[in-house]
Order: structure tokens, then sequence, then C-alpha cells
């Protein structure tokens, strides 16, 4: 970065101190259900510079938080529809990769797996006749596309900077939390920790 301010300095503090704050935090997973459920979402003309949208999603395998992704679109997007509907052809193309991935595992996807979008006009488009790939997999029931809440999309904080409540829920919701054991290579006090359920 050419010429930094005090801002950025300020900013730099700021990210380096949630960064110290979270260093115990990670994810848990459960065992439950093979179900695969997406949220995807856009965050349209988001870069004030390029105009060009940040795209979000995640893709859950039961409750555990698999696959996920957030970054700018390659391309500028004319309205809130057409980011919103990229952002779901993404996340419906990983989750047919994972589904195909768990079919070659030998672990059946028990039913269709779940996309939630919070953009109406996209959900409509995906049955547009002419934009082929999410119709083509909605039609064959491999895919479900369905509406969520603003406040309950999960990929929201894959977009943007979210109020700390919110940002707070969405956390949970993607099972980030301190963790309360150590695992391999990890130490405790003097002694070293080994959690043999975390052996390959």
């Amino acid at each position: 970065m050419t010429a930094p301010t005090d801002i950025h300095m300020t900013l730099v503090k700021r990210i380096l101190r949630y960064v110290q704050g979270t260093l115990s935090y990670g994810l848990t997973f459960t065992s439950g259900s093979s179900v695969l459920v997406g949220y995807s979402d856009a965050d349209w003309a988001g870069d004030t510079n390029t105009r060009r949208s940040t795209t979000g999603y995640v893709v859950f395998l039961g409750q555990n938080p698999i696959s996920w992704s957030s970054r700018k679109q390659s391309y500028v997007s004319r309205s809130s529809t057409e980011a919103e509907y990229r952002a779901l052809a993404n996340c419906a193309a990983n989750i047919s990769c994972i589904r195909y991935v768990l079919q070659d595992l030998h672990n059946v996807v028990p039913e269709a797996p779940v996309l939630h979008s919070d953009n109406l006009s996209a959900l409509a488009l995906s049955s547009n006749p002419v934009l082929h790939s999410i119709r083509e997999w909605v039609q064959r029931h491999d895919l479900v596309v369905r509406y969520v809440n603003t406040e309950d999309q999960v990929a929201d904080i894959f977009t943007k900077g979210l109020h700390s409540p919110l940002f707070l829920k969405h956390c949970h919701n993607l099972s980030v939390a301190p963790a309360t054991t150590a695992i391999e290579g990890g130490m405790i006090g003097k002694r070293h920790v080994y959690n043999a359920d975390m052996a390959c």
C-alpha cells in the first residue's frame, strides 16, 4: 500500500485485536444426517471503485459447514437479481460437485439438496427455461431452491461487514466456537494433549 495513513493503522490494529481475541475459535463438527443444504447471497455493487458484487455461499452437510466461499464476481452485475443469481449458480455448482463426491464415496444423499436465497427474483429465475443449469437440476429434483429471510441468511456473513448481533448469530449458525479441547499438536499447560478421536 502506498501512502498509508493513521486510518489504515487503526484498521490494521482492529483486525489484529480481532484475530488475537479469536485464536482459540474453530469449527465444531457433529455427527448427524447427510443432507446437503446451501445458502447463497450477494452484495450488489459492494465495491464502490469497481462496482463489482461480492458472492458468498456456504454448504452444510447436516449441521456442519463443509464448503464456503467469499469472492468478488468477475463481471459487473447490472442488478441485484443478476448478482444474486450468479451467487445462486455458483453455490448450486458447488453442491453438485459435493454430491458427486459423496456418491463416489458410497454416501448416498437421502434427499435433494436445498439451496436458500433471500432474493425472490433470483429464485424465480431458477425455473426460467432460458437459464439451463439450475433449471435442469430443479426439474430433475437434484436441487430444491427455497426462500430464506435475510435475517436468517447465513451466507450474509461472507458478503459484507455486519453489526455485532447478526455477526455473532451467523458465527453460531456456522458452528464457529471456542475450542473446548486441544487436538494433536496442541498444548494445555506443559502437558502434550492428543485427542484419539482426531487420529486417522
